[in-house]
């Protein structure tokens, strides 16, 4: 079973995805720390795609009542979130190392545009950590429990 993305989560990576490209273009100290902050977001970003956001997309159906054999493959996804999240975890306080650093640079040289969206990804690595994150390991857990199978020992 293929586990998919809720839409409005995937438009909105991609938003932030362009506004970086286009801090990165900035120039100067600005076009620096927008590019310290790419190479920093994307092997996060790529986690968050294989294995930490697909769950969510469980979440009407669950929240239905629904439930199917085929389901059990998201236990896959959601076992390694809960096994790497303190490393996800670590990676977004550097993210927001960078994002308080490029939000800086861009204030000094005047670049709203780059500081609101240094704002905005901050608020969206909360949400992240408080909702998106929790959300998608309870979608294990219902899943699990539903379908009567024991947790595994993560190592």
């Amino acid at each position: 079973m293929k586990f998919t993305i809720p839409q409005t989560l995937q438009s909105e990576h991609a938003a932030l995805h362009e506004r970086l490209r286009r801090a990165t273009e900035a120039g100067g100290e600005v076009g620096e720390a927008a590019k310290t902050l790419a190479r920093l977001m994307h092997p996060h970003f790529v986690k968050e795609d294989q294995f930490a956001l697909p769950p969510l997309g469980l979440l009407v159906a669950l929240a239905r009542g629904e439930t199917n054999a085929e389901m059990a493959a998201v236990l896959e996804l959601t076992d390694r979130l809960e096994a790497e999240l303190p490393q996800m975890l670590e990676e977004h306080r550097g993210i927001v190392e960078a994002l308080s650093k490029l939000r800086e640079a861009a204030a000094r040289a005047g670049h709203d545009d780059i500081v609101t969206f240094a704002e905005a990804l901050v608020e969206h690595a909360q949400t992240e950590e408080a909702v998106m994150y929790p959300a998608a390991i309870l979608v294990g857990q219902v899943v699990r429990q539903r379908l009567g199978l024991r947790a595994v020992a993560l190592a």
